[in-house]
């Protein structure tokens, strides 16, 4: 898997947990994994700038 099909992968997972834990209250992961997610595509997003997207996970705060 390249870096940018892992971001996607990554964004489009944390996008379905987010839906779980805000919106339906019903988590499926802990928040350990949660942010262990989040901070591996911050990692990810910083090293590859040029697959920036503004409705990134990692630019939302809370829910």
């Amino acid at each position: 898997m390249t870096d940018q099909q892992k971001i996607e992968s990554l964004r489009t997972e944390l996008r379905e947990h987010n839906h779980n834990y805000y919106v339906l209250n019903s988590p499926k992961i802990s928040d350990y994994d949660f942010d262990m997610m989040l901070k591996e595509l911050q990692a990810l997003e910083e090293k590859h700038p040029e697959f920036s997207d503004s409705s990134s996970p990692t630019l939302r705060v809370g829910g």
